[in-house]
């Protein structure tokens, strides 16, 4: 009986610190140390209505803004990740030859040679909210065409929402595809 007894003891204490405890000391931290972060880095337009989050890319189906990567989930967070299809599965083909097309039908001004591939393949989780630099550029003549705007203001924009690598060695220069609408918005509107 006292080892039953002493048994659920130490059960319950390790539930109530590592069940408990932990998870209020991370989420503690977090909120001291990243607060925007840990709050979801949330986008608000001029207003102050939540518009989405730089950690999750959104869907842009309008000609006339940057299109992100391709998400086999439709963006649904709740849902993250993608098929991992092997580079000859017919799915996986099929989808790359469906975008290939209608990339030439709504981007005839650029080669599907010049097409990075980020703006044809998902990214791990599906969420992913930026292309690279190379891939918005793709895109600068069908919205300089649709636009009216001059490619060159439309490139600047680009360099200017480009971030670069983390401590200038990590990762890749990124263009977050809801801040680079925004500021897309922005221009258009004045």
């Amino acid at each position: 009986m006292k080892v039953l007894a002493s048994s659920l003891r130490i059960s319950l204490l390790f539930m109530a610190l590592c069940g408990l405890g932990y998870n209020l000391a991370v989420t503690g931290m977090a909120q001291i140390l990243f607060p925007e972060q840990a709050d979801g880095s949330l986008v608000q337009d001029d207003d102050g209505t939540v518009i989405g989050s730089r950690l999750i890319g959104q869907l842009f189906s309008e000609s006339e803004f940057f299109h992100g990567r391709i998400s086999s989930i439709e963006y649904q967070a709740d849902g993250s990740g993608s098929p991992n299809y092997a580079p000859s599965h017919p799915e996986l083909m099929e989808r790359v030859t469906a975008s290939v097309e209608e990339w030439k039908m709504n981007n005839p001004e650029v080669s599907v040679r010049d097409l990075p591939i980020d703006l044809l393949t998902n990214s791990a989780s599906g969420l992913d909210p930026d292309i690279s630099p190379e891939a918005a550029r793709a895109q600068i003549p069908r919205i300089s065409r649709l636009t009216g705007m001059e490619p060159q203001q439309l490139e600047r924009l680009v360099q200017e929402q480009t971030s670069q690598r983390t401590f200038g060695f990590l990762g890749e220069p990124a263009v977050n595809v809801l801040q680079l609408n925004i500021e897309l918005q922005r221009l258009l509107a004045r």
